[in-house]
């Protein structure tokens, strides 16, 4: 069984070296050679390594040309170890992906390499960038092929009768996602071949040095390059290096920004050269720190270097700065810098300030410390900061501000247990406790105060002459979920009774739902007479039903009149129990009582419309 085996290893081996290079009988014959001269029993082994070792240089030649297949052979095949020239191809990626599971994926790309060759006359380049750059295209077609043994033979005979929309593994491979690129589908169309302008445009490109994967955005941005006549892209790329510009500055420049193609030599690049020049910057400076990520507006840039000029900037200084902090101009095309300049000077930063800022920028993105000097001031907006407080922080503390990304004040108050005004007077007495509600940090919760603890003395109070037992889970929660002081949590409550229900049906209403004593008086008053007026309950429906006082009076009329809508067309029983109505969510509602009738989707929708959310 052993001997079986290992003649089994060196004949697998012995086909695989026959496949890849069939032409070349002498390396073929060289290799039968070696195995049946070192057969079982002898130094078969070192014989058959002495024979990788003659073929080394041979095949390290051959790497770039092995299939997928081949690779995965190679990776495995125990007895290949020796030919180091195929060994240092591999990386640990491949051999996470070339796994015996996906051998039907490498056949179903070497099938569709020559379908889109052989078959379909694409250029030999072109086919294998496409055959190997589209996983989502191929995984596709290999789920419509059921023979799995035979899959090569499979997916041959289903091209052969199922033409393929060649424009989708294109598009796929040059870098776009299938929701990227199914709107730029051709109607009627299927072969690449039936637009020659896409290829030619597209080998261009290529021609000149852009990366295919590269190419997918340039499509997205300016489709209209990719219809050009022979030798008019050409031209385009070429007249801006006559600009002066490096080839590379112009292969980032078209691949960041392709709409520089479209028409003639943009007028705002060649405007911005010159400004980015008369600073002291090379006009290959930008093709050095452009991402081929970002779109560019040379129009922001240049207002940003000329509101700089205009607030009295020294343009040697200004180029120092640019050349130190690239993102300055680059982030956002300069957006972001501009935004947190006008809200330094909105703050009363002195223009003197403001750049000595910048000039001594930390090594942070512009954009990030904008994202968080704004974050910042609407959390201090947002807590109500005295205006003239705020204004002196953002003056005194925004290198600080601009280095951490704030928490949501909701959470930094439900964190500390504090109210808006304690945290504001926390702030104001030590400004440097801001870093610590930065995103990602622990916030231990604060001592409790004298005025914090008065106030929970007067809940207890309130709740335990409604009847609550002292330290109990209901009263722990009703303290939880109360919102105000102890007198006007009584007000609401006798505000209940007044109506007309009994003092112990409201304990057991805000037992059951103690939220709803959160509300001012006001609100519930309207909610309250909208409910027992408008719509006819009863005010019994509240104790059976305390939760219908969260909801909004906006949706309580929007669902009954739809309930009444459908119960004049008999599509909904004449009864139907407050809480039935209302406390469902919107798409179990739709589901219950809107479907009922054809036209209830459309009148709901018109409901929705017509009753505006206060």
């Amino acid at each position: 069984m052993m001997i079986h085996t290992k003649k089994l290893a060196n004949s697998c081996s012995l086909k695989w070296f026959s496949r890849i290079c069939p032409e070349n009988d002498t390396y073929s014959s060289k290799i039968q050679t070696c195995c049946q001269s070192h057969a079982p029993g002898t130094k078969r082994h070192l014989g058959y390594q002495r024979a990788l070792h003659a073929l080394e240089p041979f095949f390290a030649n051959r790497v770039p040309h092995i299939s997928l297949n081949d690779r995965v052979f190679l990776a495995k095949d125990p007895h290949l170890n020796g030919l180091r020239g195929f060994g240092s191809g591999i990386t640990p990626e491949d051999r996470q992906i070339l796994h015996p599971s996906n051998r039907n994926f490498a056949k179903a790309q070497a099938v569709l390499l020559d379908y889109l060759h052989s078959t379909r006359g694409i250029y030999f380049t072109d086919a294998e960038h496409i055959s190997k750059n589209c996983p989502i295209f191929v995984w596709r077609i290999l789920e419509k092929v059921e023979d799995k043994e035979e899959i090569g033979r499979a997916l041959v005979r289903y091209l052969r009768y199922h033409p393929i929309n060649e424009f989708e593994p294109f598009f796929e491979s040059i870098g776009l996602k299938p929701s990227e690129y199914i709107p730029f589908l051709p109607r009627e169309l299927m072969f690449l071949s039936d637009v020659e302008e896409l290829l030619n445009n597209y080998r261009d490109l290529c021609n000149y040095g852009i990366a295919r994967n590269k190419i997918g955005k340039m499509y997205k941005e300016a489709k209209d390059i990719f219809m050009y006549g022979p030798g008019l892209l050409k031209s385009k790329l070429l007249s801006y290096e006559q600009l002066g510009l490096r080839k590379y500055t112009v292969i980032k420049l078209v691949a960041s920004t392709p709409v520089l193609l479209l028409g003639d030599v943009n007028k705002e690049f060649v405007l911005l050269l010159k400004n980015l020049e008369e600073i002291g910057l090379p006009r290959d400076w930008i093709g050095g720190t452009v991402s081929e990520k970002n779109t560019c507006f040379w129009g922001k840039m240049l207002v940003l270097l000329k509101f700089f000029k205009d607030m009295g900037f020294d343009e040697k200084k200004l180029g120092t700065l640019i050349s130190k902090h690239p993102s300055f101009l680059l982030d956002g095309s300069g957006e972001a810098v501009f935004s947190v300049t006008c809200l330094l000077l909105k703050m009363g930063v002195s223009r003197k300030e403001i750049f000595f800022m910048f000039s001594e920028f930390p090594h942070l993105q512009v954009g990030s410390f904008a994202r968080n000097l704004r974050r910042a001031f609407e959390f201090l907006v947002e807590i109500e900061m005295d205006f003239e407080d705020i204004k002196e922080l953002i003056c005194h503390h925004k290198d600080t501000l601009g280095l951490v990304l704030m928490k949501k004040p909701t959470s930094i108050m439900s964190n500390l247990s504090s109210g808006k005004k304690r945290l504001c007077k926390i702030i104001t007495d030590d400004p440097h406790q801001m870093q610590k509600y930065a995103m990602g940090l622990k916030v231990p919760p604060l001592p409790s105060d004298d005025s914090i603890l008065k106030s929970i003395i007067e809940k207890k109070k309130f709740l335990s002459h409604l009847g609550f037992v002292d330290n109990s889970k209901e009263m722990k929660r009703a303290l939880e979920v109360f919102r105000g002081k102890g007198d006007e949590l009584q007000e609401r409550f006798d505000f209940f009774v007044r109506s007309g229900l009994n003092p112990s049906d409201v304990l057991d209403m805000l037992k059951r739902a103690p939220h709803i004593l959160n509300q001012k008086i006001e609100v519930l008053d309207e909610k309250l007479s909208f409910i027992i007026n408008n719509l006819g309950y009863p005010l019994s429906s509240l104790v059976r039903f305390p939760q219908c006082m969260s909801y909004t009076t906006e949706r309580v009329k929007r669902r009954h009149l739809m309930y009444d809508w459908l119960k004049e067309r008999g599509k909904a029983t004449t009864a139907l129990a407050l809480g039935s109505l209302i406390a469902c969510s919107d798409k179990m509602f739709i589901k219950r009582f809107v479907s009922l009738h054809p036209d209830g989707p459309k009148v709901w929708e018109s409901f929705k419309k017509s009753i505006i959310f206060k």
